[in-house]
């Protein structure tokens, strides 16, 4: 990653070739080819003869030192420039006994993932990737929900970073702004599942995609340039959010899924409305009213019968996609 090229553009101003060459040490050629390869990772960068290069509206990138000394106190935590994928790593560390919690934030991802399998689009200092591992003393039968609870801490933080009253959760893992897609949720368990395993909790946060990222994306989507004119400041997102992640995972064996029950449902984007859900035997179409105390979609079918739905099971989506639509 070119971070010293990303600094010296990260105000959001123009500046000449020239003097982006001086700050580097470097010529005007080879500035410009180094420019030809921040479009690979996903950086938009502008250029106007007679004026030079900006990232129109800077970026933020992630500083290290404040996210540890924000952090200190509750977990251990790392920034890298790219990684594969923030889960990944934390399944690493977590495999060769690191302390946890701890946290992975990357600026890239090179091979980022989101549920079922589907790529996540991650250009470089765009938004937030974000991976948490945690240790829990009870199994996974204990824990569900949880991915439901992770929405509400996302939504709540966006809502207290700029975006209250727009930010909704679509079941199970979707955080929705307006009905667009602006982040999401990925679980991944492992170890002795009955009595004692280990969750990695992986977030991504548009923050802004930029156009060439926007165009590998199948569903409507948004971000938070998008959405407030500006970019955040992600490391103090990432802190409140990784602090609001610590308080929630830390009751979730003890109270489960039940104490955020009534959060979830003020966020539900779909509560009410006609919606598909796509399992691997077919779609059905219903009602969605809601979830139960174990986080199970509820669906009232066009036949009027109540069915549970878990999340490893099923998509849902409203029925104005169609069984075609994407997640």
């Amino acid at each position: 990653m070119d971070s010293e090229l990303i600094q010296a553009l990260a105000d959001g101003e123009f500046h000449s070739g020239e003097t982006l060459g001086n700050v580097l040490g470097i010529s005007r050629a080879a500035v410009w080819k180094r420019i030809e390869q921040l479009a690979s990772v996903g950086v938009d960068v502008e250029r106007v003869r007679g004026r030079g290069y900006r990232i129109p509206g800077g970026v933020s990138l992630l500083e290290r030192s404040r996210l540890q000394q924000g952090l200190a106190s509750i977990m251990s935590v790392d920034v890298l420039q790219s990684t594969d994928s923030t889960n990944a790593e934390v399944m690493r560390r977590l495999a060769v006994n690191s302390p946890a919690p701890l946290a992975i934030l990357a600026e890239h991802q090179s091979a980022g993932r989101g549920r079922r399998g589907r790529s996540w689009s991650s250009p470089y200092a765009g938004n937030i990737y974000l991976s948490v591992g945690w240790r829990f003393p009870v199994g996974a039968p204990r824990l569900e929900g949880l991915s439901l609870a992770v929405g509400v801490v996302v939504a709540e933080a966006l809502s207290a970073n700029g975006l209250a009253g727009r930010v909704a959760l679509k079941w199970p893992n979707d955080i929705w702004v307006h009905g667009r897609k602006i982040g999401g949720i990925l679980i991944e368990l492992s170890g002795d599942l009955e009595d004692a395993c280990s969750a990695v909790v992986g977030i991504g946060i548009n923050g802004r995609l930029g156009s060439g990222a926007a165009q590998s994306i199948d569903q409507p989507w948004t971000d938070i340039y998008t959405e407030l004119g500006d970019m955040p400041d992600r490391s103090a997102l990432a802190i409140d959010l990784l602090k609001r992640l610590y308080d929630m995972m830390s009751g979730f064996p003890l109270d489960g899924f039940g104490s955020w029950m009534a959060r979830w449902a003020a966020l539900d984007a779909l509560a009410g409305q006609s919606v598909q859900v796509v399992t691997a035997s077919g779609a059905v179409s219903g009602t969605a009213t809601g979830v139960d105390s174990s986080g199970a979609l509820r669906l009232c079918t066009d036949g009027g019968a109540e069915m549970l739905f878990h999340g490893g099971e099923a998509s849902l989506r409203p029925a104005s996609m169609g069984i075609k639509g994407k997640e």
